[in-house]
């Protein structure tokens, strides 16, 4: 059974360098091979792991649904969106990389939906470790109510605003009822002291801090420059942060 990792917070805290410096890891030290699935709109993952992501699930669902009747002879409609999300799907050494891209338009989208969460389902089987970017709303995961999640990182940064993302993000996973077995929380640029505010609102949402990572030089001199976080030095503070974390939840 593949242990699931889902990353959420507010937009801007840093959670999609915290989900690619989570991958980076496991992609050094294993277990592989890993599924990592961009649940954000705004579809970040792949820039951030150096991948070129030219189509979308949204992408295909729309063309879909604008030409329902456009099925090759012989090959049923459930056939063919496989053969599409399998021809979105992203390969690399350690990992393969899922953006599920724009929401759905107008219409009933139920059908494309049950297909291509019926097929994500049975291709997640293969893979070891499963790692989602979500976006703030968890909308990918409250659509997966059936699948445990193992670990779940809410981000935020050294702010009461992100913070109290964070605190909404956890009462709606009760809401929806998720199985969600470890939550924890990643202060993402974090001073070397965090303010007393903030550790009384972190009292308050009655998660742990599972780590804090440092301002870190390195990602903002890789985001000027376009390139992959997985060339990140070993040593570069973030990856140190993140690989403690990582480690930590696979020790066991």
């Amino acid at each position: 059974m593949a242990k699931v990792i889902a990353v959420a917070g507010k937009g801007g805290t840093g959670k999609t360098t915290v989900a690619a410096l989570t991958i980076r890891r496991i992609s050094k030290t294993g277990p592989t091979p890993i599924m990592a699935v961009d649940a954000d709109p705004n579809s970040n993952l792949g820039e951030t792991l150096g991948i070129e992501v030219t189509r979308t699930i949204g992408d295909m669902r729309e063309d879909f649904m604008k030409a329902p009747d456009q099925v090759p002879p012989g090959m049923d409609k459930n056939n063919y969106l496989q053969m599409l999300m399998s021809q979105i799907l992203i390969e690399e050494e350690h990992f393969d990389l899922l953006v599920m891209g724009r929401q759905e338009g107008p219409g009933c989208y139920c059908f494309v939906n049950n297909v291509l969460r019926k097929f994500s389902d049975e291709l997640a089987q293969s893979y070891k470790v499963i790692l989602t970017d979500n976006e703030a709303g968890m909308e990918h995961l409250s659509r997966r109510t059936a699948n445990k999640i193992h670990e779940l990182f809410l981000v935020t940064d050294h702010a009461l605003r992100g913070l109290r993302a964070v605190r909404r993000i956890n009462e709606l996973i009760d809401e929806l009822n998720l199985r969600v077995e470890n939550r924890g929380i990643i202060v993402n640029r974090a001073p070397e002291t965090l303010a007393p505010e903030f550790l009384e609102e972190v009292k308050k949402i009655g998660l742990p801090i599972v780590a804090t990572i440092p301002d870190d030089a390195n990602l903002a001199e890789y985001d000027m420059s376009s390139k992959s976080l997985m060339e990140l030095p070993e040593d570069s503070p973030s990856v140190l942060a993140v690989d403690k974390l990582v480690d930590s939840i696979f020790a066991t």
